[in-house]
């Protein structure tokens, strides 16, 4: 949802955003992608997709299946609205590409420290709704989803807190910055001293030398997330993800993202879901999830 509501406003700063966020703009505002309807989600929402399909077809995470499943989306639109492709980032197409030549999954990501865009983090909330196993066994697999396209270890680290976030805050803890702190608890027993995700928590995550301005820079968008949480409730964060501007489709992904595993499927405005469009492809796999994990 916050994907599909942040779509017509990426590329924008700040400034030039309408004072009232709605699915579609107002008159007159220069929509980013303007060949796509309001209300369809981008490479965010069909990515996270193609990792819940995936989770839930081979009841594993299999970077093989999960890297197929991408490359189907990437040539025939699967998990995409219309099947139409549009807004895939530079790490993310290189990635593929090297998936479509044969190399393994895991050496697929980019490992430099240019290669830190937020593809992997906008994917990965399904791990964290699906899996049930032990912290240090999220962490893992948070970890290694990224292999696929984004290898550096802050990456891997900012999928691997934000799976722990977005855990305690399933648990029933309603208090986000609680949640937050909780997750940078559990990330430091999962990833001992030396290990480069715990280096990349201590020195870069918990830095104070980033302003959130919610760009598509993994850490970026991860403190951006937690800013626009502070907001109040789900329609109130999801908007103040959008105002940062920039990447908003990604920054509402990951926002509304835990704002929705807080809040609840209530908290969604109605007039946000009538607008929604795909909600045939989404439906069925989230479904599917409930009654695997018996909360229906």
């Amino acid at each position: 949802m916050g994907d599909a509501l942040g779509v017509p406003y990426e590329f924008h700063d700040p400034a030039n955003l309408p004072a009232t966020v709605t699915m579609v703009p107002p008159e007159g505002f220069r929509r980013a992608h303007p060949g796509t309807p309001p209300g369809t989600w981008s490479d965010d929402g069909a990515h996270a997709l193609c990792l819940l399909a995936s989770l839930l077809s081979t009841g594993e995470l299999d970077l093989e299946d999960l890297g197929r499943l991408m490359l189907d989306w990437d040539r025939d639109g699967y998990m995409a609205v219309d099947g139409r492709v549009f807004d895939i980032g530079n790490a993310t197409t290189l990635a593929l590409a090297r998936r479509a030549r044969g190399v393994p999954p895991t050496a697929c990501g980019g490992r430099d420290e240019h290669s830190n865009g937020n593809g992997a983090l906008m994917r990965v909330l399904p791990l964290a709704l699906w899996h049930v196993g032990s912290d240090e066994e999220l962490v893992h697999l948070a970890r290694r989803q990224g292999l696929l396209t984004h290898a550096h270890p802050r990456s891997q680290a900012c999928c691997a807190l934000y799976c722990l976030w977005a855990r305690r805050l399933l648990e029933g803890e309603p208090d986000s910055e609680v949640a937050w702190e909780a997750a940078v608890a559990g990330l430091r027993e999962a990833a001992p001293e030396g290990d480069d995700v715990r280096t990349e928590l201590e020195v870069n995550i918990l830095s104070e030398r980033l302003v959130p301005r919610g760009t598509g820079y993994v850490l970026d968008c991860l403190l951006s997330a937690r800013e626009a949480m502070r907001a109040g409730d789900y329609e109130a964060v999801v908007r103040a993800a959008i105002a940062f501007g920039h990447d908003t489709d990604t920054t509402a992904c990951v926002a509304g993202g835990l704002a929705g595993v807080r809040d609840g499927h209530g908290a969604i405005p109605e007039a946000w879901l009538a607008a929604l469009r795909g909600r045939e492809l989404c439906d069925p796999l989230i479904e599917e999830l409930v009654r695997l994990r018996g909360e229906g």
